[in-house]
């Protein structure tokens, strides 16, 4: 795993993720859960060529802050930046960016799993 390695994500800001329809609050523009998501793709794709193919990452931290409002139509990017590995616990820098700017930034904790054993966690 390098420190440095990096993945941006891209959505088009659709009716279906805004908070209005998510559920985060009753306005037209991107949800936060939505951004949130878009940066854990971001982060999930910085680090998945340089793992084994029986391994995958998993969330387990966001510490961000949803800046500014986006529209339906427009176009919002993240962008995650691997800084730190200690074991299995990856962090990333993360931001994301809609057409007018910065809209989103924060700190996301990612840890390495096995795929047979994260999954067994499952009540069945």
């Amino acid at each position: 795993m390098e420190i440095g390695a990096k993945s941006t994500s891209t959505l088009v800001v659709t009716e279906q993720l805004t908070a209005a329809v998510m559920g985060s609050g009753d306005l037209p523009v991107l949800a936060t859960p939505a951004m949130i998501a878009l940066m854990e793709n971001a982060a999930m794709l910085a680090v998945a060529p340089a793992l084994p193919e029986d391994q995958t990452t998993v969330g387990s931290l966001m510490n961000a802050s949803h800046l500014k409002p986006t529209a339906v139509g427009d176009t919002a990017t993240a962008t995650a930046t691997l800084v730190a590995v200690e074991g299995r616990k990856l962090t990333f820098r993360v931001e994301a960016h809609d057409s007018e700017g910065l809209i989103g930034e924060g700190d996301h904790v990612r840890y390495i799993v096995g795929r047979e054993k994260f999954l067994a966690k499952l009540k069945k």
